[in-house]
């Protein structure tokens, strides 16, 4: 079927549509409903196990020799191949601690690892006794751990000793003491991967050797658990500082990702695939665990960095190495390989002819990112656009249904299941190409949030209350009169100048346009007399000496140019480098509240809260007053 009939059937009898879907997922009791209101999930009559479909059915099916996880680690010089017979013993295993250990269907178990093997391993022996795991990133500081205990109060911690960076090592267990002594809701015991790198002193009574413990524990077999049990809670931040526990039916999140990966991303039984991010963020729980898994695809883990890890090319080098088919990455690190690489002259050492497509998520590709990664490797790039809650796309080019033409600036369309639409803040549909809130008609397609751990009511305000009948995304964009959705900014991102409501997704798209830019960000901060004033941060490219003011003379031009006189952009600044969370969002929030001399609370997200000391001395240079966290 092509893209247009798919989608056209998935909105005319939703049902239908997902049914036949989940006829590829095996199941001890299919399903026999698709959505129900009641629990507001997808299958929810059914019975399975997630585990079993990731492991078991591959072994069974005489593909137990495959090898289903390559772990390379340039940080530590390791590269390990993990059949799913393999898998399987490894994981059966952990279950097998857990359970003996009184870890039962329902109960919670947060994980708190580096980017290993033993981290997915400790994901799918949740999965396997249908407990609930709620993953931590690794190295998270120990009041926002603390916070995530309380919330789930769970009666297991498995974590490793410690994390590797470049340079220096995170020790993780004195974290995960401080948070368990902080925290109200304290675990039953703790099971610890001690590393080489850095080995943990273990609490008699309540720390135990996970490695050791599973050497001695008889393998557990799969538990059943229904359709709408929840499969894990993955914590995103909230606006209130109160992080928001996104919840993940078991059945829906199975379906959903099976069909995305040969719909989207084009692979199936045998396929490598590789997304470069961490299993503290929902790509690593959706594209780095489940999703290639349930697949029959190999998988990568990565522990390492863009750059540094040891320079440029280390991407190139873990495609070439393990045959990557597809690969997916968020346009920061590209930006940051662009940096160091402008010309991309790494490329030429290494035999990239396995890959077939390259795709973007996370943070709005720029065109000028998406247009110097297609051009250096000769692939398609295909931008596509999710979030935290939705668990899997909301717009995609669906290269394995129909690859469709790609417009550099767009996510493509809206992905079968999704019905988004551009709404005013009065809540009436935008005409093609006029900017507005992206929201998605309910009910939303298997996979997705049915609701926040404990937080029904906080559900509904977050998402439901600003357009009765529709998901709010939180996002402002536009659609095309073919159909292509634009996302241009978050909707706080899109600043008012003198009763002009202006992206500053756009401004930002010039921006790095510019030959010099390597990665770029625009704020609004506060003015008397327009309301809102753009303000522009700019990160040259490795090598540049040409005079900072007359590439910031030229950036200012250049959004005039494109946008007139009514964007009123006349500040910009040069920067060594933007404040991020770790998986690679700008702050732009943060800087706005800087730049207006407000406020702030230090996200807990943050990659390096130093930096956020230099974006404040930058706005000191053009006169703005510099908030202070607190």
């Amino acid at each position: 079927m092509s893209y247009r009939d798919t989608y056209a059937a998935a909105q005319s009898d939703p049902d239908a549509f997902w049914l036949q879907q989940a006829q590829s997922i095996d199941w001890l009791s299919a399903p026999t409903t698709g959505y129900d209101a009641a629990s507001n999930t997808w299958f929810a009559d059914a019975m399975g196990n997630t585990c079993y479909n990731c492991i078991d059915r591959h072994v069974e099916a005489g593909r137990g020799t495959q090898i289903a996880i390559i772990y390379d680690s340039p940080v530590t010089n390791v590269v390990e191949h993990i059949s799913y017979a393999d898998l399987l013993d490894r994981v059966s295993r952990l279950a097998g601690v857990l359970h003996e250990r009184g870890v039962l269907k329902g109960d919670r178990v947060v994980i708190y690892m580096p980017m290993v093997p033993e981290a997915m391993i400790a994901m799918l022996a949740c999965a396997r006794i249908g407990a609930v795991h709620s993953v931590v990133f690794g190295g998270f500081a120990a009041p926002e751990l603390a916070v995530r205990l309380d919330d789930c109060a769970p009666k297991a911690v498995i974590a490793g000793s410690c994390g590797i960076e470049p340079g220096r090592v995170v020790h993780y267990k004195p974290l995960l003491d401080a948070a368990i002594e902080l925290a109200q809701e304290k675990p039953e015991f703790c099971l610890i991967h001690q590393r080489d790198h850095g080995a943990a002193d273990l609490v008699v009574g309540r720390d135990f050797d996970m490695l050791d413990e599973m050497s001695r524990a008889d393998p557990a077999p799969c538990v059943p658990v229904a359709g709408s049990d929840p499969a894990y809670i993955l914590y995103t931040s909230g606006t209130t500082g109160q992080p928001k526990g996104v919840v993940r039916p078991t059945a829906g999140h199975m379906v959903a990702l099976n069909w995305s990966m040969k719909n989207i991303y084009d692979v199936g039984t045998g396929d490598v695939f590789w997304a470069a991010s961490d299993v503290g963020w929902v790509v690593g729980h959706s594209y780095i665990c489940y999703g290639p898994l349930l697949a029959g695809c190999t998988t990568v883990v990565f522990e390492g960095k863009p750059v540094g890890t040891p320079d440029a090319g280390t991407f190139w080098r873990v495609i070439a190495d393990h045959k990557v088919k597809s690969f997916f990455t968020a346009p920061t690190a590209f930006r940051a390989i662009k940096r160091d690489d402008p010309k991309g002259e790494h490329v030429g050492r290494y035999d990239l002819s396995h890959l077939k497509t390259l795709y973007f998520a996370g943070e709005r590709a720029d065109p000028d990112t998406v247009n110097w990664a297609g051009d250096l490797l000769g692939v398609p790039v295909v931008d596509h656009w999710w979030q935290t809650e939705t668990g899997w796309a909301i717009a995609a080019n669906p290269i394995g249904l129909q690859a469709l033409p790609i417009k550099v600036g767009s996510p493509s369309v809206a992905v079968p299941g999704y019905d988004i639409q551009i709404l005013s803040p009065e809540g009436e549909q935008m005409p093609a190409g006029e900017l507005g809130a992206v929201a998605i008609k309910l009910p939303l397609p298997p996979g997705t949030l049915p609701t926040l751990w404990n937080a029904d009511e906080r559900y509904k305000k977050s998402y439901l209350s600003t357009f009765p009948g529709y998901y709010e995304t939180g996002d402002a964009g536009m659609i095309d009169e073919d159909g292509y959705l634009y996302i241009m900014a978050r909707t706080d991102d899109v600043i008012n100048v003198a009763g002009h409501r202006l992206s500053t997704g756009a401004m930002e798209e010039i921006l790095a346009g510019h030959p010099d830019v390597a990665e770029c960000a625009v704020i609004g901060a506060a003015d008397a007399l327009k309301g809102q004033l753009p303000i522009g941060f700019l990160c040259l490219s490795r090598g540049v000496d040409r005079p900072e003011a007359e590439i910031v003379a030229e950036c200012v031009a250049r959004v005039r140019q494109v946008l007139g006189p009514v964007a009123a952009f006349k500040s910009a600044v040069v920067v060594e480098r933007l404040p991020k969370t770790r998986s690679g969002k700008i702050l732009r929030g943060i800087m706005a509240r800087i730049a207006d001399g407000t406020e702030y609370k230090m996200p807990a997200t943050i990659d390096d809260p130093a930096i956020l000391s230099e974006i404040s001395d930058a706005l000191s240079r053009l006169g703005y007053a510099g908030g202070k966290s607190g």
